[in-house]
């Protein structure tokens, strides 16, 4: 049985991992769940939160329901994922603008040894495991190839952002944030975020109350897609765990090429705070890399992320011999 603490907080420090991993395109959160070991925990929570659940609240009363849909876990890993998203966001976009290839190379490395992990989870290789794998691969690579599109900012298509970024966002290997980019729904997002931010820093009632409606609407989208996705992928660990672990190291291996820490920019874009970005990017070899490559600082934050996975995995088992 967990403990307030540490086990708690222990979820609550992967809620910021996994936040911070959501904010930046190309990088899963749903990556940072499955190597901390409470992905398959995530997915089995929310797929029990349900109409029957709740209705039991009459007849069971709330303690009883609130353990059945494992609230205390659900809490805490959001906690986590809500204190990240509000104050790592701007860290990490800072991090990005400044050292951005030593940003992406500790990604690389992250990415790269979660590849691993996941791999030794897989008990046996048949046909239909290889041709997911294939598949996760080439479907996760054109994503990150594809042109990213500038969309109207209406209240139905941050609903329908919000439906497809969750989904994306628990998917190790395929990043929600990227989706959103390639929706054109990425600026929206975080200007948002940040108008909220400034609204309750500000006292502002107008800024707030914009940015809370559309914080709505976008989480009604998460919540509807997080439901019905949950469901699929309970029932595909359930009955075809291997097939879904291979087509997850698929979907990680193609999202490498977003992650490549060295990129030649072919088109740029401006964010919500009126500052010229990125927008089209190619990888490219680091020697063709317009400005100082830091190849040895590369691999030296590539093996950190590395590393930082081995640490996970160690801790987790620990924390799982504990209990």
């Amino acid at each position: 049985m967990r403990k307030l603490f540490p086990d708690y907080l222990f979820i609550t420090l992967k809620g910021i991992a996994m936040g911070a991993a959501d904010v930046v395109p190309g990088v899963s959160g749903g990556t940072i769940a499955f190597i901390s070991g409470i992905y398959q925990e995530l997915i089995d929570s929310i797929n029990k939160i349900n109409l029957s659940t709740l209705k039991s609240l009459k007849t069971n009363g709330l303690k009883a329901t609130w353990g059945a849909i494992n609230a205390n876990f659900l809490v805490a890993l959001l906690l986590g994922i809500g204190i990240s998203i509000f104050t790592f966001s701007k860290v990490i976009t800072h991090l990005l603008e400044t050292h951005p290839v030593l940003v992406w190379s500790f990604f690389f490395g992250l990415v790269l040894a979660s590849i691993a992990f996941i791999w030794k989870e897989i008990t046996h290789w048949k046909a239909r495991s290889i041709i997911a794998l294939l598949l996760g691969t080439v479907l996760s690579y054109y994503i990150t190839i594809a042109e990213p599109t500038h969309s109207p900012d209406s209240y139905p298509y941050l609903f329908l952002s919000g439906f497809l970024a969750i989904i994306a966002m628990i998917l190790p290997g395929v990043s929600g944030a990227f989706i959103l980019l390639l929706m054109g729904s990425y600026a929206t997002v975080i200007g948002t975020i940040n108008q909220l931010r400034e609204g309750i820093t500000q006292m502002n009632s107008e800024l707030l109350g914009q940015a809370i409606l559309k914080l709505v609407v976008f989480a009604l989208g998460a919540i509807l897609g997080l439901k019905l996705f949950s469901r699929i992928l309970t029932w595909m660990f359930a009955h075809h765990k291997n097939t879904t672990l291979a087509l997850l190291i698929g979907f990680m291996i193609g999202s490498l090429n977003k992650i490549w820490p060295w990129k030649e920019v072919l088109e740029t874009r401006i964010n919500s705070h009126g500052e010229t970005v990125p927008f089209i990017e190619k990888s490219i070899l680091p020697q063709y890399f317009n400005g100082d490559p830091k190849i040895i600082w590369a691999i030296v934050m590539a093996l950190a992320g590395f590393l930082v996975i081995f640490g996970l995995e160690k801790l987790a088992l620990q924390l799982g011999k504990k209990e």
